[in-house]
């Protein structure tokens, strides 16, 4: 075996014998003059210079003698630096070293160091230039015989991602999931307009006209944008804005992608970082930079293989699409209280002139309104929510809650310098309860409140309403509701008698035995009061009798049906839940009847644990009790 001498450098002589051709043909190969000399030959012989980092004369190069390094100059480092790993990686490979200089967007830097490269004896420069005047240096280059490829830059010749074609398909993405209102974020870099014009492209291509007030340049994105819809879908240059855009969304208790659907280009150095579940399209920049030093390299070499920089762009995944806001399924919308319950537990209930204690108690998020949102989404709907909450730390734990079900909660506010609402709840041994309401936040609901979120309507196929908010503003959501179509369903809680001219705006309404006596006062039997409901326009009246069933009352049906039997802790939120079940499975298209049999289970199963949302029963298991004791009522008859 050949010895290197004691710089451990090779000698022409040793790198000759090795590749079995004389020192003359090394000489001529690592000097540019092999125009006479197969490619076999000059490809072995570069092969082994590489493999024994042999440089010629050892210390001191002549220009025209091969160093076996690149200069890589870069404008800046923002969006190169992806791309060096990719460079590196792949001269390291090929057997070449890099020299990397940065001009940081002066143009006096870039002529320095192009004549840095040039002092280094370097074979080959991968060139971003500073502007459009950069190209008076290449004739430094030129003369000096170095080879060149410009990247990054507006020139003709110059090599580049494809930006343009990411940002047609993220659109074209959305457009096919039926997005017509399409934002986009972007910026002034070369890369980004490039992007930009992809999206433009894309919008023409599908016949979509242009909307410049969609176009940010930041996520500074104007609330109305957001509260309004005025756009479903978004593309975003930067992963980092879109980062921040569904920040921005999430705080405003909006989802992605139920409210808005979003695709970012990202890193793999994001990637990594990444935490949010959002459609991607990954930027190829290693590979770009892999085969951008591959093709200077095989130009230095005269080799004639083709390079291809037409990467594979495709979308990560589809967590973050979906239809518009507008196409989605539809939803339940419930306004109503938003509490909290603090339940108190006794083996009495107090009475007056009479103190008991109280064995145990508990707090658990309630509200009539927040129960029926919840409860429907159990039974495999999406809901919606309108009401206030206070500026207390109970606003925050509901918040909190609400989040963890499929819940549009964007028409929930704060109500500043109210507390949130509050439901004292005394539970008797046997589930007996009495319950008393601080309303807090909730008597600050306005029609203003209902008229600012006339977009939850837009969706809706059903309405739930509670009278534990203002009247008014139940009056006005009545109106909203018959303007988009969707059936009124109202549970007349803690009130009087109710005007006419709400009633009559009213589809189904569910009362309990004293609340059909409160809004129908005086004398008469349940049927009569039912009767008098129908005649103002009501279809469905249900009243609840707890133990005892409920009565069902419509034009063509009059019928008592039984409770389920359960063993009942708590009775507070039976009402809630049988509401909640009456309405999910109407939607699943069973009739009348046995959509309320089937809530009765519902509501008796949720007597068996204290707390109205903890005991609300899902999908699975109220049929799978259903199943169980009255199969033949799973099975829809009409």
């Amino acid at each position: 075996m050949l010895q290197g001498r004691k710089e451990d450098t090779m000698t022409i002589k040793e790198i000759a014998k090795l590749a079995g051709v004389s020192i003359s043909t090394v000489s001529k190969i690592m000097n540019n003059k092999d125009e006479s000399i197969s490619a076999e030959t000059r490809e072995n012989v570069l092969r082994i210079a590489k493999e024994y980092n042999y440089k010629p004369y050892a210390s001191v190069l002549t220009p025209g003698n091969k160093s076996l390094v690149i200069g890589i100059l870069i404008k800046d480092f923002d969006q190169v630096t992806a791309s060096l790993s990719g460079m590196v990686a792949s001269a390291s490979k090929l057997g070449y070293g890099v020299m990397i200089r940065c001009s940081h967007s002066s143009s006096k830097e870039e002529l320095k160091n192009i004549t840095f490269f040039l002092n280094a004896n370097v074979d080959g420069v991968l060139w971003e230039p500073v502007s459009e005047d950069s190209l008076t240096f290449s004739s430094y280059l030129e003369k000096a015989n170095t080879p060149f490829l410009l990247m990054n830059s507006s020139f003709d010749d110059s090599f580049q991602i494809n930006f343009h074609q990411m940002a047609y398909l993220a659109t074209e993405k959305l457009i096919k999931n039926h997005h017509t209102d399409i934002a986009c974020i972007t910026g002034t870099s070369l890369h980004e307009e490039a992007f930009y014009k992809g999206y433009k492209q894309c919008l023409f291509d599908h016949h979509l006209s242009l909307n410049t007030n969609l176009v940010f340049h930041n996520t500074d994105i104007p609330k109305k944008y957001i509260t309004e819809h005025l756009f479903s879908g978004l593309i975003a240059f930067r992963y980092h804005d879109a980062l921040q855009f569904y920040h921005n969304i999430f705080i405003r208790h909006y989802h992605i992608p139920y409210d808005f659907s979003v695709i970012s280009l990202i890193t793999e150095e994001d990637c990594q970082m990444s935490c949010a579940q959002l459609s991607t399209i990954l930027i190829p920049y290693k590979e770009f930079g892999s085969q951008l030093i591959k093709k200077l390299i095989y130009q230095l070499e005269k080799k004639e293989e083709l390079i291809s920089f037409d990467f594979p762009v495709e979308l990560t995944n589809d967590c973050s699409i979906d239809i518009p806001f507008n196409l989605t399924t539809k939803t339940i919308l419930s306004i109503g209280s938003i509490n909290t319950d603090h339940y108190m537990n006794f083996d009495t209930l107090p009475n007056t002139g009479r103190a008991v204690f109280s064995t145990t108690s508990a707090t658990y998020v309630g509200g009539k309104g927040t129960n029926e949102a919840i409860a429907v989404t159990k039974l495999g709907h999406r809901a919606a929510l309108i009401g206030r909450i206070g500026s207390d730390v109970d606003a925050d734990h509901i918040y909190d809650i609400i989040q963890t079900y499929p819940i549009n909660a964007s028409g929930v506010k704060r109500s500043i310098g109210s507390q949130t609402g509050k439901a004292y709840i005394f539970v008797q041994k046997g589930g007996d309860s009495m319950i008393s309401l601080t309303s807090g936040a909730n008597q600050t609901v306005t029609e203003q409140d209902i008229l600012d979120n006339e977009r939850l309507f837009i969706n809706a196929n059903t309405c739930l309403l509670q009278t534990e908010i203002p009247l008014s503003a139940i009056l006005k959501a009545t109106q909203l509701a018959k303007k988009y179509h969707a059936t009124t369903v109202l549970k007349p809680s803690a009130c009087s008698e109710l005007p006419v001219s709400l009633l009559e705006n009213i589809d189904i309404i569910i009362p309990n035995l004293d609340e059909i006596n409160d809004i129908c006062p005086g004398e008469g039997s349940i049927e009569e009061k039912a009767e008098y409901l129908l005649s103002l326009g009501i279809q469905i009246v249900i009243i609840t009798l707890g133990a005892d069933g409920c009565y069902v009352r419509t034009k063509e049906i009059e019928e008592y049906l039984p409770a389920a039997s359960f063993t009942s802790i708590d009775t507070a939120g039976a009402g809630d839940a049988f509401i909640s079940a009456f309405i999910s499975y109407r939607l699943y298209d069973y009739d009348i009847l046995s959509a309320a049999k089937i809530a009765t289970y519902a509501a008796g199963f949720s007597t068996t644990t204290q707390g109205t949302v903890p005991a609300l029963i899902d999908k699975n298991t109220l049929e799978s009790i259903i199943w169980q004791k009255e199969p033949e009522l799973l099975k829809k008859h009409s």
